[in-house]
């Protein structure tokens, strides 16, 4: 905290427009990133069989996940990576496996995911919507990066920023399920399932190359 506050001391109107153009440079990369309205059809996918109310529970649940997840890696991640000797192509082989398996899942039993006797369908909320769906290997990854680039504060704020924008998207899921009524979510979340394991393909692929030299 006192590396950033010492960042954008001095002048006050200086400290403002760096804090303004770090913002900006944070929060572009991070909204590719999250990439809310990509992952919009995935969460209608998930949830095609809740009621209203329950699918806005699924989303504050997922805000929530996505949110302590993202802040503690930004607080932390860098060490925990550097003591568990963990890679970032690490992260992206073991997203990529664990969204192919989903997507192949749905292909095979109509759900991309089953929860078992007892559990609650807030599961859903935390994995895999809340990660690795919103906050997942490319977050991390572009958080570990503008981490190593600004300071603390403008990375925070942008992740935040685009959290915000993903609530509003997400919170419109009810209201685009009803219109899309349930063979158009059926039609979707097929669709949707072939694209996640092509992006799954493409993370296990990516960190594959970038594991071997």
């Amino acid at each position: 905290m006192s590396s950033s506050v010492s960042y954008y001391g001095g002048n006050q109107m200086n400290s403002i427009v760096t804090l303004a153009r770090d913002l900006g440079l944070s929060f572009i990369p991070l909204f590719v990133a999250v990439d809310a309205i990509g992952v919009l059809p995935f969460m209608l996918a998930l949830t095609q069989e809740m009621m209203p109310a329950e699918r806005s529970r699924i989303v504050r649940y997922a805000m929530l996940t996505a949110l302590g997840l993202g802040l503690g890696f930004i607080a932390i991640g860098k060490i925990i990576l550097f003591l568990l000797g963990i890679e970032v192509a690490d992260f992206l082989v073991a997203g990529g496996v664990i969204l192919f398996i989903l997507s192949i899942r749905h292909f095979t039993t109509g759900k991309l995911v089953e929860l078992e006797a007892g559990k609650t369908k807030e599961l859903v909320g935390v994995v895999p919507i809340g990660t690795p769906l919103v906050v997942g290997p490319a977050v991390l990854t572009t958080l570990l990066l503008l981490s190593g680039q600004y300071p603390w504060i403008p990375v925070a704020l942008a992740f935040l920023l685009n959290l915000g924008i993903a609530w509003i998207i997400f919170k419109q899921a009810n209201s685009i399920a009803r219109l899309m009524r349930e063979s158009g979510l059926r039609a979707a979340s097929q669709i949707a399932s072939l694209v996640l394991a092509v992006i799954a393909v493409m993370m296990i692929r990516k960190g594959i190359f970038d594991i071997i030299p």
